[in-house]
């Protein structure tokens, strides 16, 4: 399918500027908290989850990079006490804003066509679950006292009580009440969201209206995309296909409500942002005066959502790798990048040390041709002790006799903070 003519010529820099802009990276660290957290998530639409916790989880890792001084905690009372916020799905697990519920009215319905079948071993579980919630209230898998297993999700097997948990939590039938650890505490739905948000109406009232909206959100997740990023477009109904999304994409520019666009050095390629937006692409062709910034950017972050485009955009190939076979990784288990300004400068392997609250930097890589200056030292340190203090961490360390720590020391100043 043909796609449109794009309406203006942007160069890599002014496209790296905008994205970073969009994503309040530019400067990181600049919203405050709860408004701020709400304010990003509506702007973005969601943030993914992912229970992997080495220094953090994903949405926490998300929201230390855009809100000042941010602590675990102010995410955990919006979801669990205030319930502002919701977890739900969106691209895979996610975490959407409250009025966000009846939108998501398709995908519940895709997920009661495709696991309700009661003759289905988890749905026949089902009934003495919402039997067990209504009675006694919040509950987790644990305990179901239920010793048949069945294989399920990632190639893994599940006692009946968790597939049906899960498949409950899909279709809308309950949510989440709170977590330990990892682990889910579920409620009947009606029990977390308030009446009147449960009865609205699914505000898209046709396929194309859904997709339309969708799409428009998706776009809004990241700020500029491609019609090919298949990954990207992860849990919107209907566009497992490029030429859907394409004609999506079409449509929605004969609308007015997307502009296409290109980017020099990649002929042949068309780019999307939305209609609201352009004044934004404006301002980002224009370059900053202000001290430029550093960030630790999280494996799942919305600014990473597109690994072709990051590599395109800011010449920044990264691949999370903590599924892959050791003998496959290229860096290492855990691995996060750094943002410095509107460039990305090198990755860093840490881990946390909870019960001497040290942060430890198994390894460290700086990008071709970086070599740092006074400028990017400091802001790193000011990024490191930012990054600490969202760990509760007192201590940092690293391997002195690595060949990748060469140019380290300049993380000894953050130790004298805490002496």
């Amino acid at each position: 399918m043909n796609q449109p003519d794009p309406v203006q010529t942007i160069s890599k820099a002014q496209a790296r500027r905008f994205l970073l802009k969009h994503q309040y990276l530019f400067p990181p660290r600049r919203l405050k908290g709860r408004d701020g957290i709400l304010a990003f998530i509506q702007h973005v639409g969601s943030i993914q989850f992912d229970p992997i916790n080495v220094v953090g989880r994903n949405p926490d890792l998300v929201l230390q990079s855009r809100i000042m001084k941010y602590r675990p905690h102010q995410l955990e009372g919006l979801l669990y006490e205030e319930r502002q916020l919701v977890d739900g799905w969106d691209k895979m697990q996610s975490i959407v804003h409250i009025q966000d519920w009846p939108c998501f009215s398709r995908h519940r319905e895709y997920m009661r066509k495709r696991h309700g079948d009661p003759s289905k071993r988890a749905m026949a579980a089902a009934p003495e679950i919402l039997k067990a919630l209504d009675e006694l209230g919040p509950l987790s898998s644990i305990d179901f006292k239920h010793t048949e297993r069945l294989d399920w999700s990632w190639g893994r097997s599940a006692s009946i009580a968790k597939a049906a948990l899960d498949v409950l939590y899909v279709m809308g039938e309950i949510g989440i009440h709170h977590k330990v650890g990892t682990r889910r505490v579920f409620d009947l739905i009606d029990r977390l969201i308030p009446p009147e948000t449960l009865s609205l109406p699914d505000p898209n009232p046709t396929d194309e209206d859904y997709q339309d909206w969708h799409v428009l959100r998706r776009i809004g997740g990241l700020g500029l995309v491609q019609a090919g990023a298949s990954e990207y477009w992860g849990g919107i109904l209907g566009i497992r296909q490029k030429n859907q999304r394409q004609t999506i994409l079409n449509r929605l520019v004969e609308k007015g409500k997307l502009l296409p666009v290109s980017v020099d050095g990649l002929v042949g390629r068309t780019f999307y942002i939305c209609n609201r937006d352009e004044k934004s692409l404006h301002e980002a062709s224009k370059a900053s005066r202000a001290k430029p910034g550093a960030a630790i950017i999280a494996p799942l972050d919305n600014l990473l959502w597109d690994r072709n485009l990051v590599r395109w955009i800011f010449e920044f190939d990264y691949v999370w790798e903590v599924y892959k076979p050791v003998s496959k990784r290229i860096f290492g288990y855990y691995v996060l990048p750094i943002l410095y300004g509107d460039r990305f400068i090198g990755r860093f392997e840490p881990t946390f040390d909870r019960i001497s609250n040290e942060l430890v930097i198994k390894n460290w890589w700086w990008e071709e041709g970086i070599v740092p200056d006074e400028k990017m030292e400091s802001a790193l340190l000011e990024c490191m002790l930012d990054f600490m203090n969202f760990l509760g961490a007192k201590k940092v360390s690293w391997a002195e006799d690595s060949r990748n720590k060469i140019g380290m020391s300049w993380l000894s100043p953050l130790n004298e903070a805490y002496q």
